[in-house]
């Protein structure tokens, strides 16, 4: 599973804190995704339904 974010992205980081093995800050000021280990499925879902601007999605 991956995570993606979308451009809707206001670089809040509370993806990046609330599940920073899948979610990092771009140089851009953004965050961004990327693999979802089957361990941390909890918390990426945690992140997605916590993002304010709904910018996440996990999916294949």
């Amino acid at each position: 599973m991956n995570a993606t974010v979308n451009e809707a992205c206001i670089g809040c980081g509370l993806c990046t804190s609330t599940c920073p093995e899948v979610f990092t800050m771009g140089d851009s000021g953004t965050a961004q995704g990327g693999p979802v280990p089957e361990a941390m499925l909890d918390s990426a879902q945690e992140a997605r339904d916590g993002c304010p601007v709904s910018a996440i999605s996990l999916g294949e």
